[in-house]
Formats: structure tokens, C-alpha cells, sequence
């Protein structure tokens, strides 16, 4: 078995950048540390509030910088986001603010949704997730009264064992309140890279061909390999596997292969030492990249990809926007384009695989270059239909989904109808973290990105400027736990979990409250992965990065 390893993840905005920052009442924020992880969205969000009075919900454990411009600060227990959720929905229902007519035209399933809402009580919903009945009032009341309102997420929603739930009760928040296919309103999830979108969309995922066409479909695959010059029996309608699940396949030895494309697992992946564990399991690793990364010293095979600004081709960025990017630079050395390194690895295998093909038949590979590849996604992706490199050439802004080539695209979903017809309520109950804290690890870790930095650092830690400004790890310490643990404020600190230990500087803070800590993972040296439990939400596969228990001692 061979696995294919990228970092992508799944959803999209319904709302542009655009109409939300300009039209929204209200922002209900909860789970992106928008003002350092996407600092030009953040920043719309500040000229909202500060220039045309928009009220802001911010919900997050921490006391990130947006939450100086809120009007409340939610500041619930990690891990409490379904909870926290099914509380202001109650009290919605309760005072009878819901929109009747939204539910009743264009939704279904409300009756068994409201039964599980129903149990969460101000009292219940508080007791769970620390946060007092007064402000879960009031910021039930804030978005009920500002309509549109819209809701924006990022990883801190989605990066739990209950990613999907916590996304479908947020789903469940702007149905209720009407704020669906709308200016200002809609589901909001931040992509975590610039084009996360673009390669979600163009099937870097393991259940879907491009355009979220479903592999099972027999009908998808029978157009997938005429297009390609495969029989039907080529292509599987079995769903491939996800990076986090070919980890453990590999340790197991069921996985021999793996090729990883602009993607540093040691650095990013959860539980650091098992991923160098598979790795070394591995019969061969393929790694195809630009920098010499810490998974780099287990690739078999090192395959020099070339830059951003090194290539043509699109972006498609976190509001679907598909935008063009021009080669500005000459690649270094033997560094080729990734399409370029696909197709020609294909025609090899090929060339010199089992696979009953005819002699040179390479004709699905024989790209000369990029405007051909978009003409090929343009005819098998439905949502992109109408997109070519010469629309966006000639200037024009285009969301898909663009449907032909007259087709303006799409810059709110769901107007006047969802894409499954009618929006469904999904009842979701609260589901405690896998690993709460206990006598022997008695705080909560959780992790993020800060402003200077980005991932694994492959690129950002090579920036003289940025290295200057944060230039090593730290762990963030409330006031309280700092006292407890004898730290001056300067003291290094030792956090270790279940499955590994880090050392790093202490940075002591109210950001973080009593009882929980905060690392990121841009430093090897002292990545916060190295701590990070490997559960994985059921239907998504995306690890539980935001809660783990840990130890905290002072070095």
C-alpha cells in the first residue's frame, strides 16, 4: 500500500470577505485567532467594529488581540465549543428570537434538533463550559438582535475529536437565526494556508475526484477514467485513506509507501514520535519540496519542488476566489514545477509498472503547461466550469462555483436555496476531550501559530526579520500557575504529556487562563507536537491538536 500525504482539510465559506466585513451586524468568532493567523480578515473586522459600530463575539479560552475589540468574551473550557453552542441556541428558542420563517421554508429536521437543544439549559451549558449565564444571555441576545451576523472559524473549531460537530452546530447557530445565503451572514471556516481551498477543491482529499465528486459514485468514476484512458476497473470506488490514518498503518507495516508533497509531518503532525516511527517503518519515502525540512533526513527520495513564485497557475483562496499567479523568478538548480514532477513521474511508472496500459500511452500526463491543466479541470469539475486562465487574465474576480464560461460566479452560497434543497438541523451532543487533565498531568495544552511565524517554520525561520522578532519557542503561563510552579517571568519550563516532552521558555500571562498552557509548534527544537495525542474525529480524521493533558514543571 502507498499513501499520498498532503495537508489540506475540508468546507468552505458561504460569504466574501467582502459582504461580510461590510454587511454583517454582528461577528460571532469563535476558534481562529483571526488578527494573527489571517491578519488582513482580522483587520476588517477591527474597521467594523471601531468604524461602523458592529458588535463582536469572540469565544476562545485564550485572550487573543481581538478580543480588545469585543464587545463579549466568551472565554469557555477547551473542548466545550458543542456545548457552548446548544446554551445560546436554548436560550434563542427560549425567548422565541429564532427566525420562524427561515426554519420553516428552508429547513428540515428542526423537531429532533430542538429535543437535544432543549436539555441545555443556562445553568447545564455554564457548568460545562465555565462560562457564567450572563454572558451566555448576552451574546444569545447580541446575535439574535444584530442581524445578518456572520460566524467565523478556524482550526480551533475543527482540530478536535469532535471537529464535525462542532462545525454542524455552528451550521445549525445560522440556520436558526435565518443568517444563511445572505450579505453579512453565512458559515465562515478561515483556510489555514493560501491554498488549502484550491486543493480541497481539486481532489487533495480522500473521498472525493475534483469538485467534491464522490469516488463511490460509479457514475463519477466512469467519466474520471474516460477523460483519463483508465477502464472503469482502474479506479477504485473504495475511500482512500488520510494522512493521519497512514501513520499508524505504516508502524503496523500495512503502508510501505508514502510520497508527502510540501508537507512536513515532524513538524506538523500530532504525537511527533510516532510519526518518526512510521517514517523510519517505511519502505520508501518520496519527499517533494522546496526546503530541506525536518522530515527531509527519512526521505528516500528528494524531489526539488518549485516555489510559488517560481510557477504559473491559480490559488484558490479561502472565499473561493480563484486567482491567477504569474512565474516571477527562475527556479534554482534542478527545481521543477510539482505538475511537472507528477506527470513525468507517472509516465515512468507507466512506462514500467504492472498496470495493463497500451505502449506510450502517456497521453493523460502530456501537459505542456498550466492553461492546459485548467482546461482539463474546467471539463470534469462542474464548480469550475466555467473558469479558464484567460477570464482571469483579462481581470475578472471569479468564486465558484462558476458554471460555464458566461457564468460571473458565486460570491454567497446557499441564496435561496441550499445545494441538498433544504438545510438540516443536526442534533449534536457534547463529547468530552479524549485526554482531560488528571493527578499526573493536571493541565490542558493547547497549541496554535503566532503572527511571525507559520507552521512548521520551514520558511518563517529562515526570515532574518521575522526570526529576530520570535526567535525561539514559548510556552504560555498564566499569572497564577506561574506563582504555583516558582517562575520569575524569565525561568524555562519543562511540559511533558503521555507521549513526549518539551523544554521552552515561559512567557507568563493572563492570555491563558488557570490551568492551561499554550505552545506552538514552529520550533523542533521544542514543538508542541511533540506533546499532541493522535485521536482523531471519526468522520473527518483531524487530530485533537486543541486539548491534551500535560505536566508543567520548572526547569
Amino acid at each position: 500500500m502507498v499513501g499520498l500525504a498532503t495537508a489540506f482539510g475540508s468546507g468552505a465559506m458561504t460569504n466574501s470577505i467582502d459582504d461580510i466585513a461590510d454587511d454583517a451586524q454582528a461577528f460571532f468568532v469563535i476558534g481562529t485567532n483571526t488578527t494573527e493567523n489571517h491578519p488582513v480578515i482580522g483587520m476588517r473586522i477591527r474597521q467594523a467594529v471601531r468604524q461602523r459600530g458592529a458588535k463582536l463575539i469572540v469565544a476562545d479560552p485564550r485572550k487573543i488581540k481581538l478580543t480588545d475589540f469585543a464587545t463579549l468574551h466568551l472565554r469557555h473550557q477547551p473542548g466545550t465549543d458543542i456545548a457552548l453552542i446548544n446554551g445560546l441556541m436554548h436560550i434563542i428558542l427560549a425567548n422565541g428570537w429564532e427566525d420562524k420563517g427561515f426554519i420553516q421554508e428552508r429547513s428540515e429536521g428542526f423537531e429532533d434538533f430542538k429535543v437535544v437543544v432543549d436539555q441545555y439549559s443556562p445553568e447545564k451549558t455554564s457548568q460545562i463550559t465555565g462560562v457564567s449565564i450572563d454572558d451566555l444571555e448576552t451574546a444569545a441576545e447580541i446575535l439574535s438582535q444584530n442581524k445578518p451576523a456572520s460566524v467565523l472559524w478556524a482550526m480551533g473549531i475543527t482540530q478536535h475529536t469532535t471537529g464535525v460537530g462542532n462545525v454542524m452546530s455552528l451550521a445549525n447557530l445560522q440556520m436558526l437565526l435565518g443568517n444563511m445565503g445572505v450579505l453579512g451572514g453565512g458559515t465562515n471556516p478561515l483556510r489555514g494556508q493560501n491554498n488549502v481551498q484550491g486543493a480541497c477543491d481539486l481532489g487533495g482529499l480522500p473521498d472525493v475526484y475534483p469538485g467534491y465528486q464522490k469516488v463511490t459514485d460509479a457514475a463519477h468514476r466512469e467519466k474520471f477514467a474516460q477523460a483519463w484512458g483508465l477502464t472503469e476497473e482502474q479506479l477504485s470506488l473504495n475511500i482512500g485513506l488520510t494522512a493521519t490514518e497512514m501513520m499508524p498503518l505504516a508502524v503496523e507495516g500495512k503502508l510501505k509507501a508514502i510520497y508527502i508533497m510540501g508537507e512536513d509531518p515532524v513538524m506538523s503532525e500530532p504525537d511527533t514520535n510516532h510519526i518518526r516511527k512510521a517514517l523510519e517503518t517505511c519502505d520508501l519515502v518520496v519527499l517533494q519540496e522546496i526546503f530541506p525540512s525536518e522530515t527531509a533526513p527519512y526521505a528516500d527520495v528528494l524531489l526539488p519542488g518549485a516555489s510559488f513564485a517560481e510557477k504559473d497557475g491559480t490559488f484558490t483562496n479561502t472565499e473561493r476566489r480563484i486567482q491567477m499567479v504569474h512565474k516571477a523568478i527562475t527556479s534554482p538548480g534542478e527545481a521543477k514545477p510539482d505538475w511537472w514532477i507528477i506527470s513525468e513521474l507517472a509516465k515512468k511508472i507507466l512506462a514500467g509498472g504492472k498496470r495493463q496500459v497500451k505502449e506510450a500511452d502517456f497521453s493523460a500526463w502530456e501537459y505542456q503547461d498550466t492553461d492546459q491543466i485548467m482546461a482539463e479541470i474546467a471539463a470534469l469539475t462542474p464548480i469550475y466550469g466555467g473558469v479558464s486562465h484567460q477570464r482571469l487574465i483579462n481581470g475578472e474576480t471569479l468564486q465558484w462555483p462558476v458554471k460555464d464560461a458566461e457564468h460571473p460566479g458565486t460570491p454567497i452560497l446557499h441564496v435561496g436555496q441550499f445545494s441538498r434543497g433544504k438545510g438540516q438541523f443536526n442534533p449534536i451532543e457534547h463529547i468530552p476531550p479524549v485526554e482531560l487533565p488528571d493527578k499526573d498531568f493536571p493541565m490542558i495544552l493547547s497549541t496554535g501559530r503566532v503572527l511571525y511565524h507559520w507552521h512548521g517554520g520551514q520558511m518563517t525561520r529562515r526570515s532574518k526579520g521575522l526570526l529576530d522578532i520570535y526567535p525561539e519557542a514559548l510556552i504560555e503561563v498564566n499569572d497564577l500557575d506561574a506563582e504555583k510552579l516558582g517562575l520569575n517571568g524569565n525561568k524555562r519550563v519543562r511540559v511533558s504529556s503521555r507521549r513526549g516532552t518539551i523544554e521552552a521558555q515561559a512567557l507568563v500571562t493572563d492570555r491563558v487562563p488557570p490551568g492551561m498552557v499554550y505552545a506552538n509548534f514552529h520550533f523542533p527544537e521544542a514543538s508542541a507536537n511533540e506533546l499532541t495525542i493522535a485521536a482523531l474525529d471519526p468522520v473527518a480524521k483531524i487530530p485533537e491538536y486543541k486539548v491534551c493533558a500535560v505536566k508543567v514543571e520548572s526547569v
